[in-house]
């Protein structure tokens, strides 16, 4: 992987601006007042960290030639976005609530997509310092450190490890809901006890990338930015993520996530590290 491909020219500049990112949201973050918090219109919440993110990204994605779509600029007509081919997805800051919580399990997403398809994706916890980066295509490689774009390609453990001998799935620790009880109880009655590893923000679709867990069901509302860049690493681990079709006759893994939807909604999905449960979820 010493010689990547000219398509990732970008990867230094990006890799740097996702730092960048990290910083300004641990600036907020380690400040000793209380975060300041304020609500969108979908009554998620927002803090000062996610716009400071968000204005050290920006400048320098849209400066590769491509446009960008981020959770806090995602004002954009559908009329406009439905004549891109390549462009950003971001989420200058995953997992709010986590950050507000203080729990470290938040992260900076960012995702090349071509053709509602991810082809590359960054995610970095600012305070447990791990990075993920990979595509479909380049492989995927996890740093437990902060390093430079050579050396997570030369020394970045590749993705993904050996699977746990236990079946484990990724439980969101904010967002749990019946369907997803109901399936994780459908896996247990064909392959014995379940264990459940909780993780926040895209840091669960990681988990599962890196080998750590066997999968990864979400029934409660995501959005595209939420996914991007997870998806893009999962599909350099030689994963999916797929729709999970709910219905009569019970649960299975529909179609690949796709992106630049006119409604940015995802629908429920599953990341799927383990063929024996996905593939007829």
């Amino acid at each position: 992987m010493n010689h990547l491909p000219q398509e990732l020219h970008w990867g230094p500049k990006v890799l740097e601006a996702v730092y960048a990112a990290a910083d300004a949201i641990l600036r907020v973050y380690e400040g000793l007042e209380a975060i300041e918090i304020e609500l969108k219109s979908d009554n998620s919440p927002v803090t000062a960290a996610d716009h400071a993110a968000h204005a050290v990204l920006d400048p320098v994605l849209a400066a590769t030639g491509y446009p960008v779509m981020s959770e806090e600029g995602r004002s954009i007509p559908f009329a406009e976005r439905a004549a891109w081919q390549t462009y950003w997805v971001v989420d200058p800051l995953d997992g709010t609530k986590e950050f507000i919580k203080r729990n470290g399990e938040f992260t900076v997403n960012v995702a090349l997509v071509h053709l509602g398809s991810p082809v590359f994706g960054f995610v970095y916890a600012p305070v447990l310092g791990w990075l993920y980066v990979g595509g479909p295509g380049y492989g995927a490689r996890k740093s437990m450190v902060r390093i430079d774009w050579n050396d997570v390609w030369e020394q970045a453990q590749a993705l993904p490890a050996r699977l746990p001998e236990q079946t484990t799935v990724v439980a969101s620790r904010s967002h749990a809901t019946p369907e997803t009880e109901e399936l994780i109880a459908h896996w247990e009655s064909k392959v014995g006890p379940v264990e459940r590893v909780s993780m926040g923000s895209s840091l669960k679709i990681g988990l599962v990338a890196e080998g750590r867990a066997h999968a990864y069901p979400r029934a409660a509302p995501t959005m595209e930015w939420d996914t991007a860049a997870g998806h893009a690493v999962l599909l350099g681990a030689g994963m999916e993520l797929r729709e999970l079709v709910l219905g009569p006759n019970g649960f299975r893994a529909g179609e690949p996530l796709r992106y630049n939807k006119e409604n940015l909604l995802n629908p429920p999905f599953l990341a799927c590290g383990a063929p024996y449960l996905c593939g007829d979820a």
